[in-house]
């Protein structure tokens, strides 16, 4: 249960070779997507990840956080991340508490200058994370 009494399952679902892992707790706030990200269909792919946040974000008054550990990503999978990041701006704009780090490995500066590039556009702060 949340703080507003609407019990939430988590979305979980495991890489593959071409998508990422995504982990969305629903008690603690949590959300995470990891890895690769370059399905055939990305809108097919990501449509549950964006009715999953959807609901908890209008379900549950829980401070967000927001981990991006992509290694690589295609175009089509570039608009779904942007979509994600709409929603979580929007939460932020409406008062909700959320905090976005965008983690990227030391030798890549592309996957670092993709999230400089979401960042421009949006109100939410990104924390970049170099590993």
């Amino acid at each position: 249960m949340d703080n507003k009494g609407v019990c939430m399952d988590n979305l979980v679902l495991e890489a593959t070779k071409i998508t990422p892992k995504v982990h969305f707790d629903a008690t603690s706030g949590v959300l995470e997507i990891a890895g690769d990200s370059y399905p055939e269909h990305s809108l097919q792919f990501y449509e549950q990840v964006f009715t999953w946040l959807d609901d908890f974000i209008g379900q549950t008054t829980l401070p967000i956080t927001f981990h991006f550990r992509l290694f690589y990503f295609n175009t089509s999978s570039s608009k779904c991340i942007l979509n994600i990041l709409e929603r979580l701006d929007e939460a932020y704009r409406r008062g909700r508490q959320v905090s976005l780090y965008w983690h990227y490995r030391e030798d890549d500066e592309d996957i670092r200058e993709s999230g400089e590039e979401f960042a421009e556009d949006l109100s939410l702060a990104f924390q970049f994370v170099k590993h």
